[in-house]
């Protein structure tokens, strides 16, 4: 059988929230399990149902067939034959019921009862350790916030002997009781699988009784397979025992490595401080101010990642930025109400958090910690035995040594002073990303070598400076700030409006736009950068999209930092696994390449999913299309009537010179008839039409000589 994935019982007591987020993940699991069970259940249980009806159907039919020799019917005679038939008749159905009987009591041995232990016995201690530890969970919780609000100024001694022990048993109970519920979770791993193959193998085998009470001939081929389920069942089993015994001494050996670690403030001679640390992790109470002088407390998990110190409330999936610690100072502070408080503050002074540690030895390693990251010591090979040197006569938290600053100044990436905005990368790999990264042809075909990443947008003002080009799709236009705008008939016109809250990350020239691997290489360069430089700062603005195109708009002034023309943008897309990054290709006329378009990649981040902006991206092209085909076609159709009406000009005028032709012949042979008469000596009478026809070709004579 494969492997197991496992709870890992050793991590219960630290009870962080990736632990939390696992146990989450098996309780899904279990969840399943115990829904498909139950219907299996069901089924299986309509199979029982079926065959105790079967058997006494049968058995009915048994009894019927033997009292036929007692009944009496008016017109039937004494039928021997018959009478003894059907006795012989009701001795073979006899002999099925009785089979049918045995079957029945075997399903009900070899199928129901395994499916039932599993779904009365096991499900349900599952669901009862999980209201066990929810309970023990929040008393944990409730104790350890009785215990942090301890006065330093009134400290009673009785007090405090009732928080810490308050503590102790909370602490432990959730322990044991975690400890026990991962191994329950753990075990239906195990259980599920013989919870469903179990009572399958009892209902073949009880079938195969069945039939063999009628015949002895059984296929060698299934009563193989079903012996090599059943040895697989006995494997299973043997490795669940093995396992459970493991499990169990783990629990033994982890509640005795584990008992002074129950108390919220060990002492220092049994657990001793590690001061050469450079990474930690743990909860910290967090000071948050509430108001001009109030402040209130929160409970997180903190931890360090680089020279970053990072949070994560429990719940989350991934933790937040706090603040950079590189350079930073940190020292041990004295609070009015709270105990073991130290006190982080910034490089540049601007920023700090005061953060109170569960115990006094807990808070002299994070203060040890920080100081050793700050001292980037975290870039050396072998950065405990540098923190060991460097700590040898540290008792308590200093700042950043300067010498030893300028010492390790050159092995971090150092980031540009003058100008943030437009910074060369080379970087390979991307920060906290495990992924592997792209061959070097292939990113050569993707990204150009050396390109600029811009981090920041250029601002309508500078843009309008003389001397600066614009870049391509900015514009420095106030859009609608009261209503009014120069781009009104345009709002007006587009079907399609949304607006989203984005952050600009970064832009780059790329080599191509046809593959979406583009975006994904885009978004690793530029997040790879910015964590290199310590480049944090995120400039947030509101895309709007349209059917015409998409704007940054400043949510302050109204003002439009960029406009990106829909038919340019020909390609988007969101991150394959944090779905709040997205970006899109646009094509523009210009750039460093002369004589060809250039593509450019922006990244943005929103607060929502990528995915809805990119399906209303989609939305946008895909009504733009439809308008330009609909534009195109009443264009032909406009084409085909002119044509049509040219046409039908063509022929009235063609129509209208017949027609005067044969008026002018009429008028011809009209006025040849006369001079033809009277060369001949003879009369012609003409009729009223040809006279009235004639008429104007006198007066048209006679105007021609007046006029002559």
């Amino acid at each position: 059988m494969l492997g197991i994935d496992k709870l890992p019982i050793e991590e219960t007591l630290e009870d962080s929230p990736q632990t939390r987020s696992l146990l989450g993940v098996f309780e899904e699991d279990a969840a399943a399990i115990s829904s498909y069970c139950s219907q299996l259940y069901n089924a299986m249980r309509r199979i029982y149902d079926a065959q105790n009806e079967l058997s006494a159907a049968t058995h009915l039919t048994s009894k019927l067939l033997k009292e036929y020799e007692k009944q009496r019917f008016p017109l039937g005679g004494d039928d021997e034959v018959m009478t003894s038939t059907l006795q012989q008749f009701s001795k073979v159905i006899d002999e099925l019921s009785s089979c049918h009987a045995v079957l029945s009591t075997q399903l009900a041995d070899a199928m129901m009862f395994p499916i039932n232990q599993f779904k009365e016995r096991d499900l349900k201690e599952i669901l009862t350790l999980k209201e066990i530890f929810q309970i023990a969970s929040n008393d944990h919780d409730v104790a350890i916030n009785r215990y942090s609000r301890l006065s330093k100024k009134r400290e009673n001694e009785k007090t405090k002997f009732e928080a810490t022990e308050d503590v102790y048993t909370a602490r432990k109970k959730q322990h044991q009781t975690m400890m026990h519920y991962f191994c329950a979770l753990n075990t239906i791993q195990y259980k599920k699988k013989i919870a469903i193959l179990e009572p399958l193998l009892g209902y073949m085998q009880a079938q195969i009784s069945f039939f063999k009470m009628g015949s002895e001939n059984l296929n060698d081929q299934l009563e193989e397979f079903l012996s090599n389920i059943s040895t697989s069942v006995q494997n299973v089993r043997r490795e669940m025992d093995n396992d459970g015994e493991n499990m169990q001494q783990t629990i033994q050996d982890m509640e005795v490595a584990s008992e002074p670690l129950y108390l919220p403030d060990p002492d220092p001679k049994k657990l001793p401080i590690n001061r050469n640390l450079t990474r930690k992790a743990g909860y910290l109470n967090i000071r948050n101010k509430t108001g001009l002088v109030s402040s209130s407390w929160e409970r997180q998990y903190f931890f360090t990642q680089g020279g970053n110190l990072m949070s994560q409330a429990r719940g989350d999936v991934a933790g937040g930025l706090v603040m950079d610690i590189d350079n930073c100072s940190v020292m041990a502070v004295d609070s009015e109400d709270r105990r073991y408080c130290f006190q982080i503050t910034s490089f540049d002074g601007k920023k700090s958090v005061i953060l109170q540690a569960e115990s006094r030895k807990d808070s002299e390693e994070w203060i040890s910690t920080i100081n050793n990251i700050s001292k980037r010591i975290y870039l050396t090979e072998n950065p405990e035995e540098t923190a060991a040197r460097v700590n040898q006569t540290a008792l308590e938290a200093v700042t950043p040594s300067p010498s030893f600053q300028q010492r390790h100044e050159s092995m971090r990436p150092v980031p540009p002073r003058s100008n943030p905005r437009t910074t060369r990368t080379n970087s390979t790999s991307s920060v906290g990303s495990d992924s592997s990264v792209l061959t070097a042809l292939s990113l050569d075909s993707i990204v150009a070598p050396d390109t600029p990443i811009q981090f920041d947008i250029i601002s309508p003002v500078s843009e309008d400076q003389s001397g600066q080009p614009r870049t391509p799709g900015q514009s420095g236009r106030r859009t609608n700030p009261f209503g009014e705008s120069g781009e009104k008939l345009v709002s007006e016109d587009s079907i399609l409006h949304q607006l989203f809250i984005v952050r600009f990350l970064g832009s780059m020239e790329v080599k191509t736009d046809e593959n979406p691997e583009v975006v994904y290489e885009t978004m690793r360069q530029i997040l790879a950068a910015r964590a290199i430089h310590n480049i944090f700062r995120m400039t947030e603005s509101h895309l709007l999209v349209t059917c015409d195109c998409l704007k940054l708009i400043d949510p302050q002034t109204q003002v439009t930092r960029l406009r990106f023309p829909l038919p340019n943008v020909v390609l988007y897309s969101t991150h394959q696994e944090n779905k709040r990054l997205f970006g899109f290709v646009l094509r523009t006329a210009g750039g460093r390449s002369e004589g060809r378009p250039v593509s450019v990649c922006y990244i943005f981040e929103s607060n929502n999913e990528g995915e809805k902006i990119c399906d209303s991206v989609g939305l946008a092209k895909q009504i733009a299309l439809h308008a330009e085909l609909d534009r195109k076609a009443s264009e032909k159709q406009k084409e085909i009537e002119k044509v049509k009406e040219k046409q039908e000009k063509e022929i009235s005028k063609q129509k209208q010179i017949e027609k005067d032709l044969e008026e002018q012949s009429r008028l011809i042979a009209a006025s040849s008839r006369p001079n033809q008469a009277s060369t001949e000596g003879q009369f012609v009478v003409l009729n009223s039409s040809q006279s009235e026809d004639s008429e104007p070709s006198e007066d048209g004579k006679k105007k021609r000589e007046s006029e002559a």
